[in-house]
């Protein structure tokens, strides 16, 4: 069971804020801007709304507000002016840190808000590689330290994923003008973390290639189905976490065994896992990149 945190250690406010946590004890003795809690053994406890505060602070301080000024703010007028800062920057730090506090506060409203913010300036394809991608790689970091819970996790990748899906569903009305590739996108069995793949599909649909997106945790006998319909199909999947690092060359010979059947095959692969395949003994039809960008560069 995910239960969700109340309470948070300097250190959880230092990763979500980006602020020293010796520069915060000093906001918080000199301007009284933080009324910690203390355990027994006299640790400081920060509640979700002293998190949501400090997190307001942050924004106006990197907007250039001095902190001495923030200090005199009615606390009450906080909120309001970091929604007016949101509304007329869309700049990467105001941004991100609008949507860490979205996700803490499991504000779906601001989280729009934010993102309608970004669109007056920027294309999705910024907003994602800008915003989203470097705000995923911190939830790692924040997921790691247990500074969020996987609820927090769960309610962000989520709203991320329906923008891509909004966008993509946007092209598919339009009829596939590519036709020397068709891809197919999948996960491995038990594979769950899709984020990625979901976005190298719109990627292929935005560059008018058909795609057959099957999407997580795919058996490699249900690919055979699809060989039969099809020439020159390229199979593209991340390879997160599943097959592990010991099985991962059986992965690509049994793929090689079902695919020998049919002419033509194509298998591209990306993700953590990439890095345990012994190059010089993939058959020619599989294709390893290190990064996102390699395959779009390659589509």
């Amino acid at each position: 069971m995910n239960n969700i945190k109340k309470f948070f250690s300097i250190r959880d406010l230092e990763n979500l804020s980006g602020i020293k946590a010796h520069t915060i004890r000093i906001w918080e003795k000199r301007y009284n801007l933080l009324s910690p809690e203390r355990t027994r053994t006299n640790i400081r406890t920060y509640s979700l709304a002293s998190l949501q505060k400090l997190l307001n602070i942050t924004l106006l301080y990197n907007g250039g507000y001095k902190i001495s000024k923030i200090a005199k703010i009615p606390e009450k007028d906080i909120p309001l002016m970091v929604r007016e800062m949101i509304a007329e920057n869309s700049t990467k730090s105001y941004t991100i840190n609008a949507l860490k506090l979205a996700m803490i506060n499991f504000d779906q409203t601001l989280f729009m808000s934010t993102y309608n913010a970004l669109l007056i300036e920027k294309s999705f394809r910024e907003i994602f590689r800008e915003i989203f991608i470097p705000l995923l790689k911190e939830l790692g970091m924040l997921w790691q330290t247990d500074t969020i819970s996987a609820a927090h996790e769960h309610f962000i990748t989520n709203l991320i994923k329906q923008k891509i899906l909004t966008n993509t569903e946007k092209l598919q009305h339009i009829e596939p003008v590519n036709t020397d590739k068709i891809f197919v996108p999948f996960l491995p069995e038990n594979e769950i973390h899709d984020i990625g793949l979901l976005y190298l599909n719109y990627e292929i649909v935005l560059r008018g290639y058909k795609s057959i997106y099957l999407g997580q945790t795919v058996p490699l006998e249900n690919l055979a189905d699809i060989m039969k319909y099809f020439d020159n199909l390229h199979f593209i999947s991340y390879l997160s976490a599943k097959p592990s690092k010991d099985k991962v060359d059986g992965y690509i010979a049994d793929f090689a065994s079902i695919a020998k059947a049919y002419p033509n095959p194509n298998l591209w692969l990306l993700g953590h896992q990439v890095q345990y395949i012994e190059e010089k003994k993939l058959p020619k039809f599989v294709k390893t990149f290190s990064s996102m960008d390699q395959v779009i560069d390659r589509l």
